[in-house]
């Protein structure tokens, strides 16, 4: 599980499938309203608690974003009317309005170009030739869309050899990322660069 923190009243938290199977949870558990998820929900706020200083008591809002066969995005906020509303509320409450989102991207992060040239021998070899790869903060992202007839799992099996999952989303990538290859990136770097 990896926190930050977004700004004085939000935070983002980042689980990987991992992080969920630890917990005997899995991605389809999290749409559930159960104990399990309750106290997934309360470990990641003491945690944010502790390591940023974030206490979600009074109104928040949750936004769970599910990213493929890479974990989850959690986006928390805080009402920012809460710190005066403080005495409304008991501590132990919470009043969530909860969003869900699920995205059909793949998206990893690489230190260098070369990581994903190397990958891109890989991914032809199975015979996935698409992305689109985007410069962005001094690293490199590489978008998968259409796995054809692989499996997300499989794919990111061979993803996560060369790169690491992002919770960056493909929106933040591209308003503020540098777009270098669109559409067949795996292609034209096996084209350009073997």
């Amino acid at each position: 599980m990896r926190l930050e923190r977004l700004n004085y009243n939000k935070i983002k938290i980042f689980l990987t499938l991992d992080d969920l199977t630890d917990r005997g949870l899995t991605k389809e558990d999290l749409w559930k309203d159960s104990f399990k998820v309750h106290q997934l929900f309360k470990d990641m706020m003491n945690e944010a608690n502790t390591e940023l200083g974030f206490e979600a008591n009074g109104p928040i809002a949750v936004e769970v974003y599910s990213l493929q066969a890479q974990g989850m995005v959690v986006i928390v906020t805080k009402n920012q009317d809460a710190d005066s509303e403080d005495d409304e509320y008991d501590d132990d409450y919470i009043e969530m309005q909860v969003k869900l989102d699920e995205s059909a991207d793949i998206i990893y992060q690489f230190h260098s170009f070369e990581d994903i040239i190397q990958l891109s021998e890989s991914l032809q070899r199975i015979g996935i030739t698409g992305g689109t790869v985007y410069h962005y903060d001094g690293q490199y992202f590489l978008s998968l869309e259409d796995l054809g007839s692989h499996t997300a799992e499989g794919v990111v099996a061979v993803l996560a050899e060369y790169g690491n999952p992002t919770t960056l989303t493909i929106y933040r990538l591209q308003e503020y990322g540098k777009l270098i290859m669109d559409g067949n990136a795996v292609e034209t770097i096996q084209t350009h660069f073997s």
